[in-house]
């Protein structure tokens, strides 16, 4: 097949593009230049969009001696990524922007582009599986061999048609080995760091940069009883769940610290409380997005709600464009905007994006 390898700079996504090259296909390599202005996102190596980067993809395309390029898919990212993380944090929701580039950029504006240039797939460095299911050929995404990189959550948006034209070399290998392997193939980059951090923001400082972008937005915080506990500039500095940082000033009543449970984002009101007010048992969510085909009816169901999370036992009930999960033990700090990704054993189902929870009754 003829492949686009998305070469991000970093370790995993050059062995990928090196596997690809190994298993007969004829691979172009493509950094993707996400910024017109590499420097106002992030320099170093801990994101995935630097200068740095683009230097790091393309000497490792030069040492699989493959065709490099660089794509420049800057408005694409500003409009669906970056403008989109600006208005959920505006609306009081807490988006995953590595999703919705995944859905937005990586799956769709380049897997468009490669497929409209006669390419017949997409390549990445990502940790998830892909097995064709027998009966009837439909490309099941399953989770990584090495769970403690497995990256099948921020790929839960991905469609059958996406799948089909996907790559994941990784899946089924640890992350010691990639880096054993680069070594093996005098990839410079074998060593260096994984990116953690939001690629577009400097540091990892949300609320600096959100509020650089967005300017004061003051409001208040307050305790469940409605009493003022300190001012604030803006409540896209605050999430569902947070503790560090609240500068309350005033101790709780049982000494215990506390948590944000609520944002209103047209007031600014900011509520906080104890931990056990985090306790959710119910969630609603929209605009499902399906690996396959739509669940029927209900379906009983792990849900993973972050990134790094635990898997939650579930009974997923789909109704078009609503999805409703009760779940079997409680979540805490679970905040609408983010995503539920539904899995069956380690098949990903698809996911869809949390509008709505309700709490467990405490006491």
């Amino acid at each position: 097949m003829r492949v686009i390898a998305a070469m991000s700079g970093g370790v995993d996504s050059a062995v990928a593009a090196a596997r690809a090259v190994d298993a007969g296909h004829d691979v172009t390599g493509v950094h993707l230049a996400l910024s017109r202005n590499p420097r106002s996102y992030r320099s170093g190596a801990r994101g995935c969009c630097s200068i740095e980067d683009a230097g790091d993809a393309r000497r490792a395309a030069d040492a699989l001696g493959i065709p490099f390029y660089v794509w420049d898919m800057s408005e694409e990212f500003a409009d669906s990524v970056v403008d989109d993380f600006i208005a959920e944090y505006t609306a009081g929701r807490t988006p995953n922007p590595c999703l919705r580039c995944n859905e937005k950029i990586k799956f769709a504006a380049v897997l468009d582009r490669a497929l409209a240039l006669g390419f017949d797939a997409v390549v990445t460095g990502h940790y998830a599986q892909l097995r064709t299911d027998e009966r009837d050929g439909t490309i099941e995404m399953h989770r990584a061999v090495d769970m403690g990189k497995d990256q099948s959550y921020v790929l839960g948006v991905l469609t059958q048609t996406q799948l089909a034209h996907s790559l994941f070399p990784l899946g089924d290998t640890t992350k010691d080995v990639i880096r054993d392997e680069a070594a093996r193939r005098h990839i410079q980059v074998a060593q260096k760091p994984d990116s953690h951090d939001i690629c577009f923001i400097p540091d990892g400082d949300n609320a600096g940069w959100l509020a650089e972008k967005l300017g004061p937005k003051p409001g208040t915080v307050v305790d469940e009883d409605g009493t003022v506990l300190r001012e604030h500039e803006g409540a896209y500095a605050f999430t569902i769940g947070q503790r560090r940082g609240l500068r309350l000033g005033i101790p709780a009543d049982d000494g215990k610290p506390r948590f944000v449970l609520d944002i209103e984002p047209v007031s600014g009101t900011v509520t906080v409380g104890s931990r056990e007010r985090l306790a959710v048992g119910h969630l609603e969510a929209i605009k499902p997005l399906w690996c396959g085909a739509a669940p029927f009816g209900s379906l009983d169901c792990t849900v993973q709600l972050r990134a790094h999370g635990d898997e939650h036992r579930a009974r997923l009930t789909a109704d078009g464009p609503h999805v409703r999960v009760e779940l079997h033990d409680a979540a805490s700090g679970i905040a609408p905007g983010q995503a539920c990704v539904i899995y069956d054993g380690t098949r990903v189902v698809g996911s869809a994006t949390i509008s709505a929870t309700t709490r467990v009754a405490v006491g």
